[in-house]
């Protein structure tokens, strides 16, 4: 699913037909590289791989990330997929500067609807957002994300909010692709919106009266909840 700024694009992948039988590199390829043909030296899906490695090990920024590619062994990177030079086809990793333009770059739904969490036999989800750490760069501001989480904390999808608007905006698109049928949504204070109850309660068909801060509670045969958490 493609749910980058500036505009929040659908378009659905076959994310929960993988199973979980598939690898996360196999899973990876159905995603759209989103640099242009030329120029690209390094496979989209060995650079998200190095990236998420390094994260594994520990690394908290994007130099740390490039310095564990960079001293990554070549059995480590050639199991990552990382380009090979020469007539000895020794493996090479992406630079710094690489990872973070592919990562900037790469839409945040898309990695999350094939390796997030699936709704079924889930009660509750909390949707919230939060601005990207490192993201950030010259005049651009911070790539903001908002996501859906289930209660023990697993996400199932996000994507990120257009620079010139709120996550308002992008509520509704984040959770339209799932069936919220008795599913409690949680959300801040920012989303009690009429047409946010409205879009839960008599598009989603949930089982339940929908209650917004502020807003009187009313009872309908079709309605999810929306609780308001208070920060």
């Amino acid at each position: 699913m493609c749910r980058q700024s500036p505009t929040i694009c659908l378009v659905k992948v076959p994310a929960r037909q993988h199973g979980t039988a598939i690898g996360l590199a196999e899973r990876l390829r159905s995603l759209a590289d989103p640099r242009r043909r030329r120029g690209r030296r390094h496979p989209f899906v060995s650079v998200v791989l190095i990236a998420a490695s390094a994260v594994l090990a520990g690394a908290r920024s994007y130099a740390a990330i490039g310095q564990w590619a960079a001293s990554a062994p070549q059995h480590t990177l050639a199991r990552l997929g990382a380009r090979t030079v020469g007539a000895l086809g020794v493996r090479v990793a992406p630079s710094k500067a690489t990872i973070r333009r592919v990562l900037t770059l790469a839409c945040p739904g898309g990695p999350a609807e094939l390796t997030g969490a699936d709704l079924s036999g889930t009660d509750t989800v909390a949707v919230d957002g939060k601005s990207a750490r490192g993201s950030r760069i010259g005049e651009m501001p911070a790539a903001h994300l908002l996501a859906a989480m289930t209660s023990d904390g697993q996400t199932v999808t996000q994507l990120r909010v257009p620079d010139k608007t709120n996550e308002i905006t992008c509520f509704a698109a984040l959770l339209e692709p799932y069936d919220l049928t008795g599913v409690t949504v949680t959300a801040d204070a920012l989303h009690t919106q009429r047409e946010h109850a409205r879009f839960l309660v008599e598009k989603k068909q949930g089982p339940l009266p929908a209650r917004c801060q502020g807003q009187p509670a009313r009872t309908a045969p079709p309605a999810t909840v929306i609780a308001v958490e208070e920060r």
